[in-house]
């Protein structure tokens, strides 16, 4: 890999830490504000508002111009979303406007590897790209329970600048003075991603057109036959997983008594699994044998469910690292399947945001029924059960759905290899 695929990777890093590092400052700030517990799974949906209502626009304006730049100006959304937050808006509106930030990003994010790579390199890049990722996630939530730890956040505030006033009185301010300074280095490592060469389509201004654009691509994927197998494999990952990400908090308080900065820890442990998950995947499936990984996913959603009758921590963290690997390993070769159908079919950045369409759909849908479970007071172990549940059918579907491909793929080819 060159020194350009190391500055994206980094660039990636600095971004995903402090979007994962001001969620937990976000549940903190809600918890402050006595807000209800249900509304700490809707910081999720209403960060994932923009990349279902903008998937039309996103994917064009990433393919308008260089992914570095586009990449630069989205970091810059993030920042204006958390100094609202520490201007006192409400914690919903203000991540609602860092994930525009993050709507924007992703298409360039992972269709710059598109660009940038060979197809045979995809897989490989995408289990650093992922791998990176979950450990921005792990290093995220770990960063945002710790700065939120009482000892560790008297400490920053009880630190001056020689002459300078800083006004920094509150344990939210500070936390979000310093996510904002991460986004700020993600932008730095932005202006230094090397352009690709890839000739940029001028962005279409006729929202109309835009919107017909993206349905035909959303038609084409879901109908290629796997394209839409890989499509549906990251739908459903995404969503369960920014839907575990509020079960094991709330399961960490009700089964292991641990409070917000302890069970955010939790959080990345099961994001460690995910990382190797990644990295074996990387280096054990090729593009050619992707589909092969299907069942795992089948093993997670029965492996969760195994959550209900662990009551202590150091059973937990193996069983949440297990979750992870499963994860991991499933959704990496989806994930580079998929971009690869996607920049063959329609280019890059339209690929991604209609996967991105999907998957945050499913976030959407998944994290507001969480919050809709909780506010009718169904118990976390019911909702953990239900969540297996839904996760190991769903997956036992579109494996039923691959092998009926499969079956109509080979009918079609002795009827064309048949004498006429």
């Amino acid at each position: 890999m060159s020194l350009g695929f190391y500055i994206i990777m980094a660039a990636q890093f600095f971004s995903a830490l402090a979007d994962n590092a001001l969620l937990i400052a976000a549940i903190a700030i809600l918890r402050d504000m006595q807000a209800p517990t249900q509304y700490e799974p809707l910081l999720k949906t209403f960060f994932t508002v923009s990349y279902v209502a903008l998937a039309a626009f996103v994917g064009a304006f990433a393919d308008s111009m260089p992914k570095w730049r586009v990449m630069f100006i989205s970091n810059g959304i993030k920042i204006f979303g958390c100094a609202l937050m520490f201007f006192d808006v409400h914690p919903l509106f203000a991540y609602a406007v860092v994930g525009l930030g993050a709507a924007a990003y992703s298409p360039a994010k992972y269709g710059i590897l598109t660009e940038y790579l060979p197809h045979r390199l995809l897989v490989v890049a995408n289990g650093w790209i992922e791998g990176l990722t979950v450990m921005a996630i792990i290093l995220g939530v770990v960063l945002g329970g710790a700065l939120i730890k009482p000892d560790i956040a008297q400490a920053l505030l009880a630190f001056d600048f020689p002459v300078i006033a800083t006004g920094i009185d509150t344990t939210a301010e500070m936390n979000l003075l310093i996510i904002g300074m991460l986004y700020l280095v993600a932008s730095l490592f932005n202006l230094y991603i090397p352009d690709t060469g890839v000739d940029h389509k001028p962005l279409k201004k006729n929202p109309i057109y835009l919107i017909h654009e993206f349905n035909h691509c959303l038609r084409l994927l879901w109908r290629d036959k796997l394209g839409q197998i890989s499509l549906a494999v990251t739908t459903l990952f995404w969503g369960a997983g920014a839907t575990l990400q509020f079960i094991v908090i709330e399961w960490a308080k009700t089964a292991l008594n641990l409070d917000l900065s302890k069970a955010s820890m939790l959080q990345g442990v099961v994001a460690i699994g995910v990382a190797i998950g990644a990295v074996l995947a990387a280096k054990l499936i090729t593009l050619r044998k992707s589909v092969r990984v299907i069942p795992l996913g089948i093993a997670m959603g029965v492996v969760v469910m195994a959550m209900t009758v662990i009551r202590d921590s150091w059973a937990a963290m193996p069983l949440l690292v297990l979750i992870g690997i499963l994860s991991g390993f499933f959704v990496v070769p989806m994930n580079a399947l998929l971009q690869h159908r996607g920049h063959i079919l329609m280019g890059a950045g339209h690929s991604i945001a209609v996967q991105n369409f999907n998957e945050n759909l499913s976030i959407l849908i998944m994290t507001s029924m969480y919050s809709v479970l909780l506010h009718a007071g169904l118990h976390i172990y019911w909702v953990i059960v239900l969540f297996g549940l839904f996760v190991a059918g769903a997956m036992w579907l579109v494996m039923r759905r691959h092998e009926e491909n499969q079956r109509n793929q080979d009918a079609v080819s002795q009827l064309d290899d048949a004498p006429h």
